[in-house]
């Protein structure tokens, strides 16, 4: 440990805990947390890689400020910013492990370098939505007005049990630390 950054100097002079002295010994919330992180994470990737899918299908019909391309550029960006943030906090939970402080250490240290990159997808995706605002309303109030949505309910099934799937997970890696 001579060579060790803070994070890892943390990590081994803290107490010595199966996940970051902030959840204070609540195991339920650690559980709650890493399904999560991890579900959030999952969920947003699809959703950003289906973004990208679309993209390339329709790029030879959708122009860059057409009301679909901005639509889909905002949930990219919302999307990447969820993918970074909350699967750094996933990576560090599922990666926490005092008998290896430099490792721990190394994954808090990448979370904060992930944090600025994540923080630009998000205002950029805000920005997209502000600077797109006057003349999106115009086009969302166009008829054919509402959308219906209840019937892609059934849309959701793979994220369900993804989300399952995150728990169950991480029902497992709390309880057999």
């Amino acid at each position: 440990m001579d060579n060790a950054s803070f994070a890892a100097r943390a990590v081994a002079d803290g107490p010595p805990t199966v996940a970051p002295p902030s959840f204070d010994g609540h195991g339920w919330l650690v559980v709650l947390n890493l399904a999560v992180m991890t579900f959030a994470t999952v969920v947003a990737l699809m959703f950003a890689v289906d973004a990208i899918r679309a993209w390339h299908r329709n790029r030879a019909v959708d122009r860059p400020s057409h009301p679909v391309s901005i639509w889909r550029w905002a949930g990219f960006c919302f999307a990447m910013g969820i993918v970074l943030t909350r699967g750094s906090d996933a990576i560090v939970l599922w990666n926490w492990d005092i008998r290896d402080p430099t490792g721990t250490g190394w994954w808090l240290t990448f979370q904060r370098f992930v944090d600025p990159i994540a923080m630009c997808f998000g205002l950029t995706g805000l920005a997209l939505l502000y600077l797109s605002a006057r003349g999106m309303v115009v086009q969302l109030r166009r008829r054919p007005f509402p959308i219906d949505m209840w019937s892609s309910l059934p849309m959701l099934k793979r994220p369900a049990y993804i989300a399952l799937l995150s728990l169950i997970a991480a029902i497992g890696v709390v309880s057999t630390r």
